[in-house]
């Protein structure tokens, strides 16, 4: 990766942490278009967690548990640090949260107020 990491890629931390989802994915999504490996499988992979967060706030359990675990198999890679940031401690969240959802039933899709969304932590 280049020694400078992208303005717009830690603005689209700053949103991913502020549960601001949609967002994040127009700000990563547009870095993800023109990158070059191997960033682009980086910032596709937050792209898909920040997207899966995305559809669970919004009760799409199918949408949420497809893409954490499609965002979670493309960083995997980058474990434990890449561009700034602990990748090890977002993909465990993330995991962990993938089995909560996998485990809960359709019908208590609603009651996620109490899970633990990832955050993105900077090195």
């Amino acid at each position: 990766m280049d020694d400078i990491i992208p303005s717009a890629f830690w603005l689209g931390v700053e949103q991913f942490n502020q549960q601001e989802f949609y967002a994040c994915h127009d700000t990563l999504e547009a870095l993800w278009m023109e990158s070059m490996e191997p960033d682009k499988r980086f910032y596709q992979g937050v792209l898909q967690i920040a997207v899966a967060l995305y559809h669970l706030s919004h009760q799409n359990w199918r949408g949420a548990a497809m893409l954490m675990g499609e965002g979670i198999r493309r960083l995997d890679y980058y474990q434990p640090e890449y561009s700034g940031i602990n990748v090890e401690q977002l993909v465990i969240k993330t995991s962990e949260l993938l089995q909560q959802v996998q485990q809960a039933e359709v019908e208590n899709m609603g009651n996620f107020d109490h899970l633990e969304i990832p955050q993105i932590q900077k090195l």
